[in-house]
């Protein structure tokens, strides 16, 4: 089989991936198989090129399921149905620090105290000579 490209494989249903799949795990293990029994040199290069191909239909499956997902959750959020968190694995990941630091209203707020100094105290303006 050849090189498996993934906008060829975008277009495919559900259906025809897993059952390309299916197709590409079969042909693995009789490359495998040829590999222990001391098969050609052609047959032992292509095993890169199947496994790389098994990941890319592995890849636009689980990104189709996800916007599939996605778009379901976009839809009960505007009929107020469904769920009220967004999964984990949907959240944008970043960083640990990031997603446990302060929100901006949280770090902006000011206590009373602060608030009465700076009502006493404004930050004073000085006039410039130019």
């Amino acid at each position: 089989m050849a090189k498996v490209r993934a906008h060829e494989l975008r277009g495919k249903s559900k259906q025809e991936l897993l059952n390309q799949l299916k197709e590409l795990k079969g042909e693995l293990s009789a490359l495998r198989v040829a590999k222990v029994t001391g098969g050609a040199p052609n047959k032992l290069s292509k095993i890169k090129v199947v496994r790389k191909s098994i990941a890319r239909v592995l890849t636009v499956y689980r990104q189709n399921q996800r916007t599939a997902l996605k778009s379901k959750i976009e839809e009960d959020a505007k009929n107020k149905s469904g769920k009220a968190y967004f999964p984990l694995d949907m959240r944008a990941k970043k960083t640990r620090a990031i997603r446990r630091r302060l929100t901006k209203e949280q770090a902006n707020k000011k206590t009373e105290r602060q608030k009465k100094k700076q009502a006493a105290f404004p930050e004073r303006k000085f006039a410039l000579k130019a």
